[in-house]
């Protein structure tokens, strides 16, 4: 399926030069007295790797046949982490490569989205934040209140980040997916 520079949305997946792209932001520029160019932030699916590819604005791109699943992931074996398609309930391993940090975002029993081109899972997106306990952190202490001042913690997930003096073990955090931080308490 073709579609044109209008047609273009955030972690959209496409077919470039026989590879798989996820686009993360692009840019259509049409300058005075020359030809329109439309800029692409896109990650190779495949490496992981972020890029920008500058193409003719009025080149039709071609959208690649994914689909998005809801999946759990189960339990690691070895070098592989297996996962169970919600709907389905079948299970399947994935490799570091595939996971990457996904997992330290997640614990066993939390589903994420998988993304599954030629009927192979190819990425796992997670949501743009998520709820972990906080299980090993250094008590506040009194007084020691200067202005955005941070401790270290780590998280159920095993997660090391940067949280307010005031947070303690057992606590419940909202942590964000893109960046990793501490986002806020959850309820």
């Amino acid at each position: 399926m073709t579609i044109s520079s209008s047609e273009i949305r955030r972690n959209m997946t496409i077919l470039l030069d026989g590879d798989l792209y996820q686009i993360l932001d692009w840019q259509h520029r049409q300058a005075p007295k020359a030809p329109p160019t439309l800029t692409l932030k896109v990650r190779q699916i495949s490496t992981g790797n972020v890029y920008e590819r500058k193409l003719p604005g009025n080149q039709k791109l071609t959208a690649a046949p994914t689909e998005r699943r809801s999946v759990q992931y189960v339990y690691q074996d070895g070098d592989f982490y297996m996962f169970m398609d919600n709907t389905t309930f079948e299970q399947f391993p994935l490799g570091a490569d595939i996971v990457g940090d996904a997992l330290k975002f997640s614990s066993e029993g939390d589903s994420v989205d998988a993304l599954f081109y030629d009927e192979k899972p190819v990425l796992l997106e997670l949501p743009p934040s998520v709820v972990l306990t906080v299980e090993e952190t250094e008590p506040g202490v009194r007084g020691d209140t200067a202005s955005s001042a941070n401790k270290p913690a780590k998280t159920n997930t095993g997660l090391a980040l940067q949280v307010p003096l005031f947070v303690n073990e057992g606590d419940r955090i909202t942590v964000s997916t893109s960046t990793g931080g501490y986002q806020g308490r959850a309820d």
